[in-house]
């Protein structure tokens, strides 16, 4: 797998070269904040329409989300449907802050590592204060920080697989006739 730093990707954007940078974070993140000039293209609809991946262009694809993880995943599903030319934001979008490049800011949902930290939190917090009065309780909170090391271990995220599928993070219905994400494949 390409990954390119935002020093790279700011410097094939400056060379005009014909680059694409999707965001495949979900539809509330990438209004909430993402670089200018980028397409919305969500995890869940590149695994959806996997099968239908076909780039009707040469331009190069720079995918990004907010840390590296999900355009990893989903470089994954667009390199096993043929498509060339694809790199991942090196550190995603928290790098690409981190080096004082634009962000176009709006109003949104939270991030996806932030939901997750307040869902994860608030277990935690939930299992302590019960086990006051019921013990077993407390395995709530254990059950959570076993989560949490084994997320970090194998680099996945259970909570935020099943944070993806409630509303404000998920994909608006398709449009009439928009059966692929075009974004990333149609021509310009």
């Amino acid at each position: 797998m390409n990954t390119l730093t935002t020093a790279q990707v700011r410097t094939l954007l400056d060379s005009g070269a014909n680059v694409r940078l999707i965001d495949v974070r979900s539809p509330g993140e990438f209004t909430a904040s993402h670089i200018p000039g980028s397409a919305n293209v969500p995890l869940d609809l590149l695994r959806k329409h996997s099968t239908q991946l076909r780039a009707e262009h040469d331009d190069h694809v720079v995918l990004v989300c907010r840390s590296g993880v999900r355009a990893r995943d989903a470089h994954q599903i667009v390199a096993a449907a043929g498509l060339a030319a694809v790199s991942v934001l090196d550190g995603g979008l928290n790098a690409w802050e981190s080096q004082g490049a634009p962000v176009n800011r709006g109003r949104g949902t939270w991030a996806m590592e932030r939901q997750v930290r307040m869902v994860a939190g608030s277990i935690v917090l939930a299992g302590v204060a019960a086990s006051v009065f019921w013990k077993p309780a407390k395995w709530a909170a254990g059950a959570i920080g076993a989560g949490l090391a084994f997320s970090a271990l194998t680099d996945t995220c259970a909570m935020a697989r099943a944070l993806s599928f409630l509303p404000w993070n998920r994909t608006p219905p398709a449009r009439p006739g928009s059966e692929t994400p075009a974004a990333l494949t149609a021509r310009s």
